[in-house]
């Protein structure tokens, strides 16, 4: 690394003591959709967009691939890009237009389990994931000794699957880039009340009205907001953790008891956090582009979007963090890439 960023940032996550906070329904509910997701306070930004597709996208004599799935008619990989002195541009995951087409459906993944057997292997591992059938696949980035990126969630939801009060029952990918590793991600089980939180009150039917939790709200990204005290016991995630949604998402409903608008539903940044154990603070751990199948078809050009930041990052020592992702049509090698991006010294 740099000699300039060989200070570790003063207020990452590890150099305060331990603390608890506590949540509740007054706050956060008026905020939120009582299905578990943020509802309308500013917070998804847009970055500059347009441009024709780069056909020499990723940059080549400075990108690494790695691992190759298959999905659908096609297949999927990961690349890292990095520049010669150690500055990574991007972690992407490049889809054949062809994966696009030939998606199983829920009842094939249900009913031919042994065609999709491991999320690490070539075909990925058919298994329920937010009560809905999924094709999940865990494959590793290539090394960038100067990001904290590890590995890709990837997971084809062929019937979407709830949260945002329906808003997300449409056929989906998310694309999940984790900081942790592999291991720690996978002994995730849920929907579940994190680790990290406590009911602490309940209402006269049973339901969270109050949770007293150790996530630090300043590692919660700008304009993002937690599922409600109601909805606690579906924020963990079998095999990703918890789901933190952007409030000005256009398919999250307007308030509690509203619906959502799984037609308004094309693209969104979802951010999240895990428990790491031994003690430690949960943290903010993976960057979720959530993209649907029509808008990966339909998509073509460059798009940029940024990734809101938190306060407080999760590092223990300086790292490159991204601030933008983007989406973009490679027609020179009939593909789409999905890429996080503008890294910044944290």
């Amino acid at each position: 690394m740099d000699d300039d960023h060989s200070t570790p940032r003063a207020n990452s996550a590890t150099d305060r003591p331990r603390r608890r906070f506590l949540e509740t329904a007054a706050v956060t509910v008026s905020a939120l959709a009582a299905s578990g997701t943020a509802a309308a306070v500013p917070g998804r930004g847009k970055g500059g967009g347009g441009g024709a597709g780069g056909g020499g996208f990723p940059p080549s004599g400075i990108t690494a691939y790695g691992d190759e799935v298959d999905l659908g008619a096609g297949s999927v990989r990961t690349f890292t890009t990095e520049t010669p002195s150690g500055v990574p541009k991007y972690h992407g995951v490049e889809f054949d237009r062809s994966a696009l087409d030939g998606l199983p459906d829920a009842d094939e993944l249900a009913g031919a389990p042994d065609e999709y057997p491991d999320k690490y292997g070539p075909t990925g591992e058919a298994l329920t994931v937010h009560r809905k059938a999924s094709l999940e696949f865990f494959v590793p980035f290539p090394d960038a000794s100067n990001t904290p990126f590890t590995f890709l969630g990837l997971n084809w939801n062929p019937e979407g699957h709830p949260g945002g009060a329906g808003a997300w029952l449409t056929p989906h990918f998310d694309i999940h880039f984790h900081t942790l590793a592999p291991a720690t991600i996978d002994a995730i089980e849920g929907p579940a009340l994190p680790p990290y939180d406590e009911v602490v009150e309940r209402d006269e039917k049973g339901r969270p009205t109050a949770i007293e939790t150790a996530l630090d709200r300043s590692q919660i990204p700008s304009g993002y907001q937690r599922s409600p005290p109601v909805a606690a016991g579906e924020r963990y995630i079998t095999d990703m953790g918890e789901h933190a949604a952007p409030a000005d998402a256009p398919e999250l409903p307007d308030g509690p008891g509203e619906p959502g608008d799984p037609s308004a539903f094309s693209n969104t940044l979802i951010q999240g956090f895990v428990d790491v154990g031994d003690g430690d603070d949960p943290r903010l751990a993976f960057v979720e582009p959530m993209i649907t199948r029509e808008f990966f078809r339909n998509h073509s050009g460059t798009e940029r979007y940024d990734v809101p930041q938190p306060e407080t990052y999760p590092y223990d020592g300086p790292q490159y963090h991204p601030t933008g992702y983007s989406v973009r049509d490679v027609p020179s090698r009939d593909a789409i890439v999905v890429a996080v991006q503008d890294f910044d010294a944290v």
